[in-house]
């Protein structure tokens, strides 16, 4: 069968593809050049990009699955493809230590003033005396979304001596008890969280699910982290919020729109922003390229 690659995918999942079947690689395909190419495939592999909705899908006929070599399928329409029977994958485990890793990192960065401080002295300013931080143990984390990264970002902070919050949908009673973490409701993470850090899907039940009303009741030292999804924070909302002064600071690897080209949060002090990154690590993408290949070869059989 033919396997159309058409993100850059590690070259061990390439590998195992190679063994079992055909594989094409496509990359930064025109929509006109992605039409055709998909009209003879079995299986698609993407990454964030290209998305793979109902007008694509159309065009391939002989399409029996569509694996992500990611965590989220929002660039896939899985309604379509669930009402054809085409299979939807992905790779949930690959980049959960890297990007629990990053949320750390920023969170860090932000106590340290580590970003804002390495500019200045490389411009030859010693301003040591502005750059009093603060310390992570003993601070309050809330996660939202306990899931395997919101797991794994709760270890951490718990070996920092931190205190963690979590909140999901479901029960997640039994995980939080295993580490030593508190299930809240939500309000209670955003009322009560020195850091908030956001770990849940795009769907509509998320969208803007940190807004105004929200920003209001959280602390005024508080860090709002984001390396889930865009659209999940209201970036104007929160522009407003941090050029006030309401919160202390944000940290944000995901975007509504990406690429980010130019945005008013540029203009402040107060907030970290990273390229959608999380999960960019040698050893996460390695993982994610084995796993979604392994998933797909399976489907295939």
């Amino acid at each position: 069968m033919k396997v159309l690659v058409l993100s850059k995918l590690d070259e061990e999942g390439i590998r195992l593809l190679r063994e079992k079947h055909e594989v094409e690689i496509a990359l930064n395909l025109s929509d006109a050049e992605l039409v055709q190419k998909v009209a003879d495939a079995d299986a698609l592999i993407v990454r964030a990009k290209p998305e793979v909705r109902k007008p694509l899908i159309e065009k391939a006929p002989h399409l029996k699955v569509v694996g992500r070599a990611g965590v989220g399928v929002d660039n896939i329409d899985v309604a379509e493809c669930e009402r054809r029977g085409i299979k939807v994958l992905n790779a949930p485990m690959a980049a959960t230590n890297s990007v629990a890793e990053l949320v750390f990192s920023l969170m860090a960065s932000f106590a340290r003033s580590i970003p804002r401080a390495d500019k200045t002295t490389k411009e030859g300013l010693w301003l040591k005396s502005e750059f009093v931080g603060f310390e992570l143990r003993g601070k309050t984390l809330g996660i939202v979304g306990f899931g395997r990264i919101g797991f794994r970002l709760a270890e951490i902070a718990l070996a920092f001596g931190m205190k963690v919050l979590a909140y999901d949908v479901v029960d997640i009673k039994a995980l939080a008890d295993r580490i030593g973490a508190k299930v809240v409701p939500l309000e209670k993470i955003i009322e009560e969280s020195d850091i908030i850090s956001l770990h849940v899907p795009l769907l509509d039940s998320t969208r803007n699910l940190i807004s105004r009303s929200q920003i209001a009741k959280m602390k005024s030292n508080a860090l709002l982290i984001n390396t889930s999804r865009g659209g999940i924070v209201n970036e104007k909302d929160l522009h407003e919020a941090l050029r006030d002064k309401k919160i202390a600071g944000a940290c944000l690897d995901v975007f509504e729109h990406e690429p980010l080209k130019e945005s008013p949060l540029f203009t402040l002090d107060n907030v970290i922003l990273t390229p959608h990154i999380a999960a960019s690590t040698k050893e996460g993408q390695k993982a994610a390229g084995t796993e979604i290949a392994q998933k797909v070869l399976e489907a295939l059989k």
